[in-house]
């Protein structure tokens, strides 16, 4: 297993998702003893790390891991929906707690 040094967060405050997402990390954070590293409107950081657009631009919120080494691992984008089409903060958390389980 990976030796994961924290959890990054790229938000925006004009992004009302932002607020969310960060809130599902830092819970995550805490759950697993992981410091969190929010980055707000890192535009150089997603450029080198985020998952683009078929414009190549960035969305924000994007969740990250970083590792021991340096590296870094993207997690998810925004966040999924619901049938209804509502923010899944539960899927979220899984899929997060998922990758941190997977490294």
């Amino acid at each position: 297993m990976k030796k994961i040094k924290k959890i990054i967060v790229v938000t925006a405050q004009w992004e009302p998702l932002s607020s969310r997402v960060l809130k599902i990390g830092s819970q995550i954070g805490e759950k697993c003893g992981l410091d969190i590293d929010k980055k707000a409107e890192d535009w150089s950081f997603l450029k080198k790390y985020g998952e683009k657009d078929e414009l190549g631009g960035a969305d924000i919120p994007q969740v990250f891991i970083e590792l021991e080494d340096g590296s870094i691992i993207h997690v998810l984008t925004k966040l999924p929906l619901t049938e209804e089409g509502k923010a899944d903060e539960e899927k979220a958390e899984k899929i997060i707690e998922e990758k941190i389980s997977s490294l």
